[in-house]
């Protein structure tokens, strides 16, 4: 029986051949992936394309037709090339799945373990503030909060967070409305002057408003379109959470949030069209 030999000369250029057409194909999805970068911002022409992509117009031509086929790119007459629909369908697929809970879950941890206070996450519910999870801290602090819970969203920071986008007129309707359910007393003109401050900032906070002695720092999560899904509260007890510690603790709910939202889809300084007032 003959034993098959192999001879390391003869089979380097087939090796070498193979590595080449990975190197290629690899290079080839690379540039496919730095071409839908170039046409977010809407249309363009293949002239700009190919000096963008600092590529020959042939080449480009070739790749962009490429991505037309599979849907990936759409090309109008006299505009250019665009994102396809085959984008869109994979946008609303990745959404579907996106469970903002499991994202959300391990930078909770990370800003609980950091901080050693208790972190939420929650999301609008309606009018009022729905928790879906929370981290106990490592300090001996009763929060009376649990997963379920319903909040009313004028008087939480996770619940301020979440109308931080709104206009004035629907923080307005809510405002009043929980204070005729019952919710700390306070003026309104005082409350819409910090909810200023805290649009400004893109954090909010409570400041013993929805329990005694209880206060926390909060900032809301975006998806990709920039609208707000969600926020992330990290409450203590108030001998724990001075001013300065409050506004040192905002950079890193911010932080946090920032994260949650990159992992949606989210790009900073993308912030959606406001809500529009319920009567």
């Amino acid at each position: 029986m003959r034993q098959k030999t192999s001879n390391p000369e003869s089979d380097a250029p087939e090796n070498s051949g193979r590595e080449e057409k990975k190197a290629g194909g690899s290079q080839t999805l690379q540039r496919g992936l730095d071409l839908l970068d170039q046409v977010i911002d809407g249309p363009i022409k293949l002239a700009d394309l190919s000096e963008r992509m600092r590529l020959t117009r042939s080449t480009t031509h070739r790749l962009a037709n490429a991505m037309v086929e599979r849907g990936f790119l759409t090309f109008l007459p006299r505009e250019g090339y665009q994102l396809g629909p085959k984008l869109l369908q994979l946008g609303f697929l990745a959404q579907s799945q996106a469970d903002v809970v499991q994202i959300a879950r391990p930078h909770l941890e990370a800003l609980a373990a950091a901080s050693e206070d208790v972190v939420h996450l929650g999301r609008l519910d309606g009018d009022q503030a729905l928790y879906l999870d929370k981290i106990p801290g490592r300090r001996r602090v009763e929060i009376s909060s649990r997963i379920g819970d319903r909040h009313p969203l004028t008087s939480t920071g996770l619940g301020k967070a979440l109308l931080i986008d709104d206009p004035e007129a629907n923080w307005r309707r809510l405002f009043d409305a929980d204070q005729a359910a019952g919710t700390h007393q306070q003026e309104y003109d005082g409350w819409l002057a910090r909810m200023r401050g805290y649009a400004a900032a893109g954090r909010a906070f409570d400041l013993e408003e929805n329990e005694d002695q209880i206060r926390c720092v909060a900032a809301p999560i975006r998806d990709a379109s920039g609208a707000i899904v969600a926020a992330i509260s990290l409450s203590s007890a108030a001998q724990y959470m001075d001013d300065e510690r409050m506004a040192a603790l905002s950079d890193d709910v911010r932080a946090a949030t920032h994260k949650v939202s990159a992992d949606l889809g989210w790009t900073p300084g993308v912030k959606s069209p406001r809500r529009p007032v319920r009567r």
